[in-house]
Formats: structure tokens, C-alpha cells, sequence
């Protein structure tokens, strides 16, 4: 079999470091592009470099946005006594899809893990504290994820933010809907019993 052009390699070596890339889609998109037209391949390359430098992160919540503050911080129908905190600025993306949740947000940049050497420090724990001061919050709403790491920032964050007059709870766990209980693991089923609520 013919070797690739060293171009083409390099190509699809640095699209399959993508999230969610692997090595056969990357060899197909990068086959793709080198046969595409110019004019087309060159409105990718330009959209890609726009975006890496005029998206940034928002100063108050650290969403990804054009301007600082971004538009859910600026945002008058938004509750600003209630902030959700999540791991990162696309878990804001994936809470705005649901179009239930009219407060603000809080992004963190991580989550607690001493063994990969992140601690509360290296997280946006101080900043949080700063909004906590600065206005009156009733709510503050932990969205992480549910593993070890999640749950242990989790209870980090309670703790050290406690005060009077703040109430801190904890997204539920449940089961995806349209599935069934066959398909879903014990640590699931339990957290869904525990987080149960009445029907009327």
C-alpha cells in the first residue's frame, strides 16, 4: 500500500487529537479537505481562527463569549439570586438546551482531583466567593459531574460556602428518559430513589 504524503499524515494526526475524532474519521476528513476546493477549505481554515480569537471567556460567570460580560450575565429576565455551577463553559451549553433554567451560571474550570493534582486553588472557588459578596444570592445550584471527583467538589463547595440565608443544593440523578430500569446500573437507581419527589 502507498504511503500518504507527509502533508496529508501530519493532517490527520492533528485532527484525530479532536474530541471525538479517531483515526479513521480523521483520515477521511483530512482526504476530504485536500480534495475540496480551495475557496471552501480556506472559509473553514478562516471560521476556525476567527473563533479561536474572539471567543473568551465571560469575567464574571466564565462562559465562552464575544463580549465580557456575556449575554446571560447582562441578561435582566435572568435570576440573578439563583447560579448554577457547573465544570465547564459547554455545560452551560447542554443546561440552556433543556430551557428550563432562567438563572445565572458559574463555571469553575474543573473539579477537585488531587491525584491529577487540581485543587480547590487552581479552581474558580475564589471568584464564586467574590459573587457571594457582591449580591444577594438565595441559591446556589451544583451541576457537576457524578463521579468521585464531582461529588467531593461538590460537598467542598457546600461546606465552604455555607451561610445564612444560602441555600445549596445539588441537581437530582436520575435515569434517562425513554429508558428502562433494566438498563440502568445501581448507583444510577439509587440516586434516582433518593431524589424522588411526590406526584401530587
Amino acid at each position: 500500500m502507498a504511503a500518504l504524503p507527509k502533508p496529508i499524515a501530519a493532517l490527520i494526526d492533528a485532527l484525530s487529537k479532536l474530541p471525538g475524532i479517531g483515526p479513521r474519521s480523521a483520515e477521511r476528513i483530512a482526504l476530504h479537505l485536500v480534495q475540496a476546493e480551495s475557496g471552501a477549505v480556506k472559509q473553514l481554515a478562516d471560521a476556525i481562527l476567527q473563533a479561536r480569537d474572539r471567543v473568551r471567556l465571560c469575567e464574571v460567570c466564565g462562559a465562552l463569549t464575544e463580549m465580557s460580560p456575556c449575554a446571560t450575565c447582562t441578561d435582566p429576565r435572568r435570576d440573578a439570586s439563583l447560579v448554577c455551577v457547573v465544570e465547564r463553559p459547554v455545560d452551560i451549553i447542554s443546561l440552556e438546551k433543556s430551557g428550563t433554567y432562567r438563572g445565572q451560571y458559574h463555571v469553575l474550570g474543573g473539579k477537585i482531583s488531587p491525584i491529577n493534582g487540581v485543587q480547590p486553588e487552581d479552581l474558580r472557588i475564589a471568584e464564586l466567593e467574590k459573587r457571594l459578596a457582591r449580591g444577594p444570592l438565595k441559591e446556589l445550584v451544583i451541576a457537576l459531574s457524578t463521579d468521585v471527583e464531582g461529588d467531593a467538589t461538590g460537598y467542598y463547595l457546600a461546606k465552604r460556602l455555607a451561610r445564612e440565608g444560602l441555600k445549596i443544593t445539588r441537581i437530582a440523578y436520575g435515569l434517562p428518559a425513554g429508558a428502562g430500569l433494566e438498563f440502568a446500573d445501581e448507583l444510577t437507581l439509587s440516586r434516582a430513589l433518593e431524589g424522588r419527589r411526590e406526584l401530587l
